[in-house]
């Protein structure tokens, strides 16, 4: 059993356990990712964030979902990744190159009056891919959705009332859906107007979230290929509010928003 020292981090309600593999080395994390999730019996979380050292980058991360499996890429993670970094002395960059299995990400690190905390980070997101419509069949819940590739896989589904739709049911059906053979991460979204864009979240492997940056790059991109919505966008999920652009002349997309430390601690595992 080994003593490991761990921070609980939250960027627009999406939280995950992060742990400076540099500094301790986990064996087996998707096994750790599952147990130390658990809200009663664990830490409880959204998964498990590592922090390791990067042959190709400033430092490389690693995210293991609540059910084990390994994710691709988060925003919401990344962001807390360059506060992690920065306030805990480990660099005194404020442009931090992260290495993801969606490859390098840039993180711009905003700090407060004092140059000591790190209050909002803009992750560079890469560009969207195989943006496209996709019917989804008379058996499901809604008929149709945008697809959008940012690193990883999202359908965008586009309702009236956001009120209206049952998240559990309908994103564990759509996680599945047969169009996705490894899956999906499934937003429904709401075009509020004036820019602004109403979204929920069901993570594929995590189930309802807070909130999820990936998402939200992949909801505004949908918003704005159907025309609901310009190349900049606020997307207000349960956990907060993300500020997303689009940019027009490299297509790459920026995701702004918030890290928050919630607490310390030690886990003995």
């Amino acid at each position: 059993m080994s003593r490991i020292e761990f921070t609980k981090m939250q960027g627009a309600g999406n939280d995950y356990i992060y742990v400076n593999a540099m500094k301790y080395p986990l064996s087996h994390p998707e096994e750790r990712a599952i147990r130390w999730s658990r809200p009663h019996t664990g830490i409880g979380s959204d998964g498990l964030v590592l922090i390791e050292a990067s042959d190709i980058a400033d430092f490389k991360m690693r995210i293991f979902n609540a059910d084990g499996s390994e994710a691709k890429m988060c925003g919401n993670a990344s962001r807390c990744i360059g506060k992690y970094l920065f306030e805990y002395g480990i660099t005194t960059e404020t442009t931090i190159r992260l290495e993801t299995l969606s490859g390098i990400k840039v993180l711009h690190l905003h700090l407060a009056t004092n140059g000591e905390k790190v209050e909002r980070v803009t992750v560079e997101m890469g560009m969207p891919a195989d943006i496209h419509e996709v019917m989804l069949g008379a058996n499901y819940p809604y008929p149709q959705g945008i697809a959008v590739s940012m690193g990883n896989p999202h359908l965008v589904i586009f309702v009236e009332d956001m009120k209206a739709v049952d998240l559990a049911t309908a994103g564990a059906i759509l996680e599945h859906h047969p169009h996705f053979p490894d899956r999906v991460n499934v937003e429904f979204a709401q075009a509020l107007g004036k820019g602004r864009i109403r979204m929920r979240v069901w993570e594929r492997g995590s189930g309802i979230t807070q909130a999820c940056g990936t998402g939200a790059c992949a909801t505004a991109v949908a918003a704005a290929f159907t025309g609901r919505c310009g190349r900049e966008s606020d997307l207000i999920m349960d956990g907060g509010t993300l500020h997303i652009a689009w940019n027009e002349s490299d297509g790459q997309v920026w995701m702004t928003g918030p890290a928050v430390k919630v607490f310390d601690g030690v886990i003995e595992d």
